[in-house]
């Protein structure tokens, strides 16, 4: 029984979630006023205030059919507000009825007690004056603002119910014109709300719950005008700064109409749409699986890798010609021959001049990457996706020869390639088999950023990527190690302190060269720059302390003077910073332990016996 209680209450609740259907919200207020206009005729006390009543419901009866007129005449009908006016003038119409009706019968009680007095009906009159400016301001939105033909303007007022929040009737407007009006004015509108949006997150939540985002949509498929598309994804760009706020793009299957523009688009199109595209990958897993599924990633590499030297001789690329053409084909707005319709262009944003096409593109390469690595982050499937498609190998280029935001952005997302290569053997054995050209692209680039840069932006995550292929790189690679034992020295601590975690990987257990790459640190004085590192704070000296250990372990016996410097520091700080790690104060005792079986606790008494 209470199993039964339990679902029944669950069906409950959904059922409570989900809006009544629109036309028991139009009907209820309309049936409504007929019963009062029966009730004001059969009134027997406060006639006048009755009939008062009765021509004011009459003008509410009135607006509320032409209201259901338009709802019928619409073909994209937008309820949000008319759901919200609806209800709201139901319940003042339902406050109305109940005291119309305490006027129709007079018996002997009411002569000496009267319940109803003038101050009820003056507060209902204020009722139904608030229900007809509401009424009234949602026929100006509907049809008075945008005209039978869609060629008004946005209608901005304020109704009564919205009085003290003069956002919602803003954002009704707004929206209710993406439905109705021209094509000039929507892109307008979805402006409006991108400023909005940008105001505050309670502006996103209202226009998100109000239903933005369909006709955002909706207005970004409209491929006969590129504004209209930049407008739109600009302005559900401003909406998208959590994991909720995307996901409400993509329940609206928003990923399959981004995508599907992303392609067919002019350029500048595509770089608003790929700034989209990564913040809402960035916060929203689903929609990360869901341009996966559209093969979102294929397109990026695509673009990311065409060549942007597009010169007279007709070599450039085809898909440069496709996105950007010739100023003749914008001007004229002639045949796209890739897509086989033509295509109204602004000719406001595209570039005036040949030499602001290469900025355009590296703009868009820009976005592109930055696209790419939100959804490379954490994602197996996306991965192993730009690695199949040589994904790997432009990266790499584009590391070599670009700057910034766009190195940046594709050395992050070879960050997180290997990040998962490291999580994933199979994928690191397929991706980054030492035969792989693309592997030995991407590895001479991150190192080249080890040695070269000065950044730390650009040579911590460098750095990692080096941990993270750990495991690749062959016994006594010398290329990787030294580079990695020179930023142990570094003045900037966490590059130090990201060298001494990397250098860790390649002499932990857990790598089968252990031995070997613990040698090669030493043979490039690693041990000198780690005891200095000892004395740095705790985050430096733990995991300083941890490759000490590494290295304690692997050390030969031939090297004693080696031998001594390691257990000496190892005791010290046995007592110190590994006291407040149970699994370092294991890891201690165990190189201290294997220092002293391989002969260094004798050689150590010697030292001291000499010195004395």
């Amino acid at each position: 029984m209470d199993r039964f209680l339990f679902h029944s209450n669950s069906l409950h609740d959904q059922q409570q979630q989900q809006p009544p259907p629109l036309d028991k919200i139009l009907s209820l207020p309309i049936i409504l006023t007929d019963r009062i206009l029966t009730a004001v005729t059969d009134s027997k006390s406060f006639k006048l205030e009755c009939t008062e009543i009765g021509k004011h419901v009459n003008r509410i009866s009135d607006m509320l059919r032409s209201v259901v007129r338009l709802s019928d005449s619409t073909p994209s009908f937008y309820d949000r507000p008319v759901r919200r006016i609806f209800t709201d003038v139901a319940g003042n119409l339902n406050r109305t009825l109940s005291l119309v009706r305490k006027c129709r019968i007079r018996s002997f009680f009411r002569r000496f007690v009267s319940i109803v007095t003038v101050s009820d009906f003056r507060k209902v009159f204020n009722l139904l004056n608030a229900s007809i400016g509401d009424l009234k301001w949602l026929l100006d939105v509907f049809s008075g603002a945008g005209e039978s033909d869609g060629t008004g303007g946005i209608f901005l007022t304020l109704p009564p119910i919205a009085n003290n929040d003069p956002i919602l009737a803003w954002i009704w407007s707004y929206i209710a014109s993406l439905y109705i009006c021209s094509l000039n004015v929507k892109i307008e509108v979805a402006n409006e709300l991108s400023v909005l949006a940008r105001d505050s997150d309670r502006n996103k939540m209202v226009i998100i719950e109000e239903g933005g985002i369909s006709p955002l949509l909706k207005l970004l498929k409209e491929d006969a005008s590129a504004d209209a598309q930049i407008a739109s994804a600009v302005a559900l760009f401003s909406l998208v700064n959590d994991q909720f706020r995307a996901s409400c793009i993509f329940n609206e299957h928003g990923v399959p109409i981004i995508v599907n523009v992303f392609r067919n688009s002019s350029v500048f199109v595509q770089i608003e749409v790929a700034k989209l595209i990564a913040r809402m990958a960035e916060y929203d897993s689903a929609s990360q699986e869901g341009f996966a599924r559209e093969n979102l990633v294929g397109v990026l590499v695509t673009l990311l890798s065409f060549d942007i030297d597009d010169d007279d001789s007709g070599k450039g690329s085809k898909f440069w010609r496709r996105s950007i053409g010739s100023a003749d084909e914008i001007k004229k707005g002639m045949m796209d021959k890739s897509y086989g319709k033509k295509r109204a262009f602004s000719s406001s944003i595209w570039p005036r001049n040949r030499k602001e096409m290469p900025h355009v593109i590296l703009v868009l390469k820009t976005n592109c990457s930055g696209a790419l690595w939100m959804l490379a982050k954490g994602n197996v499937a996306n991965c192993r996706k730009i690695t199949e498609t040589k994904g790997l190998l432009c990266l790499a280029k584009l590391i070599e020869s670009e700057k910034e935001e766009l190195q940046y952005n594709c050395l992050m997302t070879v960050l997180e390639i290997t990040a998962v290569a490291e999580q994933k053997s199979e994928f690191r054995r397929a991706a980054f088999k030492t035969s792989s050209p693309a592997a030995k692209a991407v590895s001479d680039q991150i190192l080249r950023l080890v040695n070269q840069s000065d950044n730390p932006a650009f040579k911590i995550p460098a750095i990692r990527a080096i941990g993270h292929l750990a495991r690749i790189f062959p016994a006594r690679q010398t290329q990787v190690i030294c580079p990695l034992v020179k930023q142990l020295s570094q003045r900037n601590a966490d590059v130090a302190i990201e060298a001494v975690i990397t250098l860790g990987k390649f002499t932990c257990p857990d790598n089968f060269l252990c031995a070997e790459h613990s040698k090669t640190i030493c043979e490039f004085e690693g041990v000198q720059h780690l005891l200095r590192l000892l004395r740095g704070n705790d985050k430096t000296q733990y995991h300083a302390l941890a490759l000490l250990c590494y290295l304690s372990m692997h050390v030969e016996s031939n090297e004693p003077s080696q031998q001594v410097r390691l257990l000496t520091a190892l005791e010290g700080a046995d007592k110190s910073v590994a006291c407040q790690h149970t699994e370092l104060r294991e890891l201690v005792a165990q190189a201290v332990y294997h220092l002293k079986v391989s002969g260094a606790g004798l050689i150590r008494s010697q030292s001291l016996s000499y010195s004395r």
